[in-house]
C-alpha cells in the first residue's frame, strides 16, 4: 500500500523561474489538454471520450514515414556530421527550390521549442521584448518567456484583412512597447501563419523586414509548417525574399525550422536554427550542448533525409492529404453553418464562432468553450489562449487524427449547432 505524504507549507524559497507564472499553464489552451488526458476519445474503447483537435500533431502521413524508418535504421552508413547538409538539402526542398541553405550556418536543437528559446536567449536580455502577431501559438508564452525572462509584445491584427501582419500594426505595437520604456530586440513572425493555416504574402514579408532593417531590431522567421504548404509554390520563406535582395540586411534574419510537423515525427526532437549572422550560429552552437540530438536520431535522419527517392514522395503524398483533409474539415463546418477563415497550409483550421456566441466578449467565448469541451467533448482552442482580439474564433486541428475521427467530431460539432440556434 502507498504511503501519502502531506507536503507542508514550503519553509525553504525556491527560485524566481519555479515559481513563476509565465509558464502558462492556466490557459485555456493547456487546460483543453488535461480535459483529453483524463477522458480520451477512442472508437471502441472509449467512443464518448474526448476528441484532441488542440494537438498540432502531423499523422496523416504516418504510414509512408513508418513503412520506410526499418529501412533506415539498418541504413547507418552516413556520418553525424552530414545530418547538417542533408537537413538544408531538405530545407531547401520543401521550399520548392526557392531558396539555398548553407549546411554551415544549421545549427540542430531538441526540437523547434529548443530552437525559439535558444534564440531568444541570444537575441534578447531579461526585460527586452520580442514583438509577436496576434494570435499567436499560446506555448510561445513559455517557450519565449519562461526561462529567459523576455517579455512579449503583441502586433495586434484582426479578421478585416484576414488577420495578416500590417505596417501600421508593427509601428503601434513597437511604440507601446517603447512608451513603457522596453526595449525591442525582435519581431518573430510565424510562417504559414500560426495559428491561421495560412502563409504569409511576399509584400507582407519584404514590409516586415524593411520595418526591422528601420528600427534596427532582428526578425525571426518561425517556419516550421513550410512543408505543409498544399501549394508549394504559395509559401514565400524570408530567405527567398533575402536572396533577391542579394542578401542586404540579412545578419539581422533567422529562421527556425524543425521536421515535428512536416516529417510528423515530434517524438524525434529536430530542430534548427538557420542564421545569417555569424555570431549567432557561433554562440546558437555553443549553446546547442544544452539540447543535443541523440546520435541515434542523426544517423537515422542523416539517412533518411539524403534519400532523395524517399523525401520527394513524402512531401508530394503529405501534401495531397493535407489539403484533402483540410477541405473534408472546412466542408463539414460550411454544412454545419460554421465559417473558417481561408487556409493554405498548416495541421488546424481558424474557425469562426462568433455569431453563435451570447454576447461578443472573451467571457461568452470561454462559456461556449468550456460546453464544447465538456459537453460536446471537443478540445479546441479558444482565440483567446492565442492572445487573439476579436472574441468567437477558435483554432481547430484536423491531420492529428484518422478520417474517422473526424467524421465523429464533425457529427458532434454540427448537433452542438443544431441545438444552439434552437
Amino acid at each position: 500500500m502507498a504511503i501519502e505524504i502531506v507536503q507542508p507549507k514550503p519553509s525553504v524559497g525556491l527560485s524566481k523561474m519555479a515559481v513563476s507564472e509565465t509558464h502558462g499553464e492556466d490557459s485555456p489552451y493547456f487546460a483543453g489538454w488535461k480535459a483529453y488526458d483524463e477522458n480520451p476519445y477512442h472508437e471502441t474503447n472509449n467512443p464518448s471520450g474526448v476528441i484532441q483537435m488542440g494537438l498540432a500533431e502531423n499523422q496523416v502521413s504516418n504510414d509512408t514515414t513508418l513503412n520506410d524508418l526499418n529501412y533506415f535504421c539498418f541504413s547507418f552508413n552516413i556520418s553525424w556530421s552530414e545530418l547538417t547538409m542533408a537537413m538544408a538539402s531538405f530545407m531547401e526542398e520543401v521550399r520548392g527550390g526557392k531558396a539555398k541553405f548553407n549546411p554551415d550556418r544549421v545549427v540542430l536543437t531538441a526540437g523547434a521549442t529548443a530552437a525559439n528559446e535558444l534564440l531568444t536567449f541570444i537575441l534578447a536580455n531579461p526585460g527586452d521584448a520580442l514583438l509577436v502577431p496576434t494570435p499567436y501559438y499560446p506555448g510561445f508564452d513559455r517557450d519565449l518567456r519562461w526561462r529567459t525572462g523576455v517579455q512579449i509584445v503583441p502586433i495586434h491584427c484582426d479578421s478585416s484583412n484576414n488577420f495578416q501582419i500590417t505596417p501600421k500594426a508593427l509601428e503601434a505595437a513597437y511604440d507601446h512597447a517603447t512608451s513603457m520604456n522596453i526595449k525591442v530586440r525582435g519581431v518573430l513572425i510565424t510562417n504559414p501563419s500560426n495559428p491561421l493555416g495560412a502563409t504569409i504574402q511576399r509584400k507582407v514579408l519584404e514590409e516586415i523586414l524593411d520595418f526591422a532593417t528601420r528600427k534596427n531590431i532582428h526578425l525571426v522567421s518561425d517556419e516550421i509548417y513550410s512543408g505543409s504548404a498544399f501549394y508549394a509554390d504559395e509559401f514565400v520563406s524570408i530567405a527567398e525574399v533575402l536572396e533577391s535582395r542579394n542578401y542586404k540586411d540579412s545578419e539581422r534574419c533567422h529562421i527556425v525550422y524543425s521536421l515535428s510537423k512536416d516529417l510528423g515525427l515530434p517524438g524525434f526532437r529536430v530542430g534548427t536554427v538557420y542564421s545569417y549572422n555569424d555570431q549567432v550560429v557561433t554562440t546558437a552552437r555553443r549553446m546547442s550542448s544544452f539540447t543535443l540530438i541523440s546520435s541515434q536520431t542523426q544517423f537515422l535522419l542523416a539517412s533518411m533525409l539524403s534519400d532523395k527517392n524517399f523525401t520527394r514522395k513524402y512531401i508530394k503524398i503529405n501534401r495531397e492529404r493535407l489539403k484533402k483533409r483540410y477541405e473534408m474539415i472546412i466542408n463539414g463546418l460550411k454544412k454545419a453553418g460554421i465559417e473558417c477563415l481561408k487556409g493554405n497550409a498548416g495541421l488546424f483550421c481558424w474557425m469562426n464562432l462568433s455569431p453563435y456566441l451570447e454576447e461578443r466578449t472573451i467571457k461568452s467565448e470561454l462559456a461556449i468553450w468550456k460546453t464544447i469541451m465538456h459537453e460536446v467533448r471537443l478540445n479546441i482552442s479558444p482565440g483567446s489562449s492565442c492572445h487573439c482580439s476579436e472574441p468567437g474564433w477558435f483554432r481547430v486541428c484536423f491531420a492529428n487524427m484518422s478520417e474517422q475521427t473526424l467524421e465523429v467530431a464533425l457529427s458532434r460539432i454540427h448537433e452542438f449547432i443544431k441545438q444552439r440556434k434552437q
